[in-house]
């Protein structure tokens, strides 16, 4: 490759990453064959993949596989332990090949069951097939663990290493250990338990390391019921017991219910000219599948026609035969042998919002990459949905937003800025002295400022916002409704930001009387109309400063009739305040200005 090769593809994926959420999930790196190189889990995938690709990464392992990841794909999940049994689960159907050199220079602990006459099971980073079967790697230690402990609290396999064969059991030439005395083993050793009873848990236990407990829980229930009408008790109790502890523990180690097996799940997402179809297969209860991809409408095609064919086109890219297909709605479609499922909760409800999660995910991310591409696309988008949320005539391109500012009335300033296609355009912005209004009424100059800056827009035959924004609620959108239609007979939308008792910005209000519209405050849009807000505080707040600050530094001396700016330079730096001026004698002010300046300046502070 190439070095203009690598920088070419290494922009491609840094876009990648610059798109992925800030969400738990798995992520999957793939090689230039696409093949899956890495699997990995992430609390925050953003920040998790983000760190392959820094500057600082120095290990030579994380490096090498860096250099052949060639694409990304991921799938989010609500939580973080979602994200780490989706990450097992990926890594048990793929193998990847840099899974088991990337961590720590180890590789991940597998469960072995060997081929002894009583099988053992253990754990062991060691692989080597003729000891017996390995299942693994686990890329989380902690899920091995439970696994392990629920194997031997279900099953009670034998933990010494020492070598038991037939013939030495019935020479009877080994003894009873600790572990049976503690009742961590049934003794096959000393034929206390038989060697089919013994060799029917190990069996058992290897459907447990498959993941197959679907089937052993309806062989556990299956036998339970039919001890309990032999009247056999205490032994159905035992396989009660045993049923109640696998159940326990699939509830808690599998990404879906385990009830659910085989199925295969379909959302679509749309958008103007593309449908994006998600698609998940789920096998004993854990997702192994999790694919979406992008269908271009040709003509005005319904949703029920593009999910017909995304269903038969990753049905039979994927080989499916899965009997049971969840989906939104009704298809429309038959299929020999497959039932169509419309949940309405429960367990493949939750699958079903998975599936439409990574569906929005992945929309986004290509809209995200659009945009990149073409920065003005997102401000047409913004506006577009400004304009469908208000109900406007025509995109709001060109939008101001007034704010007052003063203490207790004194110097009184006002701000109008101005956005532009959902940015600020500054060489439109306008300040303003407040000139009719005494005192702190808010709403008298407001009006004042709104008159003024129109009533100058008409006169100067200039063209009108598409939209005004009150940053005060529904007073100042009264207010400014006067001025607009009552006074200058003109028609402007005019919408409000209001603030919550904690004087943050939390609704967006329209029309007359006025209503709220419904927008999510972490809406890129909510962000736009708050960022002219604040723009519009800082604008107002800013020429405040500077008016009082003129003010704060205008000295009493200007306004003494015959003294000039030298003579108050000269008082200045000798007696340093208006103060001492004031205290001043006039033989003291006649040392510095002489004697006919003294005398003005004298007569001034003592008429």
């Amino acid at each position: 490759m190439t070095r203009e090769e690598n920088e070419k593809r290494l922009t491609y994926l840094k876009g990648i990453v610059a798109r992925l959420p800030d969400k738990p999930g798995s992520y999957q790196f793939y090689d230039d064959q696409h093949i899956i190189i890495y699997v990995g889990k992430a609390k925050n995938l953003k920040a998790r993949v983000s760190s392959y690709f820094h500057t600082e990464v120095d290990r030579f392992k994380t490096k090498v596989l860096v250099s052949k990841i060639i694409d990304i794909s991921y799938t989010v999940v609500n939580t973080e332990e979602d994200a780490l049994l989706l990450e097992n689960e990926l890594i048990k159907k793929y193998n990847p090949r840099y899974n088991v050199l990337l961590k720590d220079g180890k590789t991940y602990p597998s469960i072995c069951v060997t081929n002894e006459h009583l099988p053992r099971i253990f754990k062991t980073r060691t692989i080597n097939k003729k000891w017996g079967t390995y299942y693994g790697p686990y890329s989380h230690v902690g899920s091995m663990y439970a696994i392990l402990e629920l194997i031997k609290k279900l099953y009670h396999p034998r933990s010494c290493k020492m070598p038991i064969t037939k013939e030495g059991i019935e020479a009877k030439k080994y003894q009873v250990c600790l572990e049976y005395h503690i009742k961590n083993c049934d003794g096959p050793c000393v034929a206390k338990q038989s060697y089919e009873d013994y060799q029917e848990n190990i069996r058992q236990a290897r459907e447990i390391l498959k993941g197959n407990t679907r089937q052993i829980l309806r062989e556990m229930k299956d036998l339970m019921m039919t001890l309990a009408e032999n009247l056999r008790f205490e032994e159905a109790e035992n396989v009660k017991k045993k049923y109640q502890l696998i159940e326990s523990f699939v509830s808690k180690s599998e990404v879906v219910s385990h009830t659910i097996d085989n199925v295969d799940v379909f959302t679509i997402t749309n958008d103007e000219s593309i449908a994006y179809i998600n698609y998940i297969h789920v096998a004993n209860g854990a997702i192994n599948q999790s694919f979406t991809f992008e269908f271009k409408k040709r003509l005005n095609e319904s949703e029920e026609e593009l999910l017909q064919l995304g269903i038969v086109e990753m049905r039979k890219r994927f080989q499916s035969n899965s009997k049971e297909i969840v989906v939104p709605f009704d298809p429309q479609l038959e299929l020999e042998g497959v039932k169509f499922t419309i949940p309405k909760l429960g367990d493949k409800k939750t699958l079903l919002e998975l599936s439409e999660m990574n569906g929005k995910q992945y929309k986004f991310d290509r809209l995200k990459q659009a945009e990149k591409l073409n920065p003005e696309q997102k401000q047409v988008r913004l506006m577009k949905e400004l304009q469908e949320k208000l109900g406007l005539q025509k995109m709001p391109y060109h939008i101001e937003c007034f704010d007052n500012s003063n203490i207790s009335g004194t110097d009184a300033v006002a701000a109008c800025v101005v956005f532009k296609s959902m940015k600020p355009s500054k060489q439109d912005y306008k300040r303003y002295n407040i000139k009719t209004v005494d005192g702190p009424d808010d709403y008298a100059s407001m009006k004042e400022v709104v008159h003024r800056r129109y009533k100058r827009l008409i006169v100067e035959e200039q063209p009108l916002p598409d939209l005004i924004v009150a940053d005060g609620g529904q007073g100042q959108m009264e207010v400014i409704r006067q001025v607009i239609q009552d006074e200058l007979h003109i028609d402007i939308p005019i919408a409000g930001l209001a603030k919550d008792n904690r004087h943050r910005t939390n609704e967006l209000l329209y029309g007359f009387p006025p209503k709220v519209i419904g927008l999510k405050t972490d809406s890129e849009l909510f962000h736009v109309l708050t960022r002219l807000q604040d723009e519009v505080h800082r604008f107002a707040i800013t020429f405040h400063r500077e008016k009082r600050s003129k003010r704060a530094l205008h000295s009493e001396l200007n306004d003494i009739k015959g003294i000039g700016p030298k003579t108050r330079d000269a008082l200045l730096n000798t007696l340093k305040t208006v103060k001492k001026i004031k205290e001043a004698n006039q033989e003291e002010l006649t040392a510095v200005v002489g004697k006919a300046k003294a005398e003005i300046v004298f007569q001034h502070f003592h008429p």
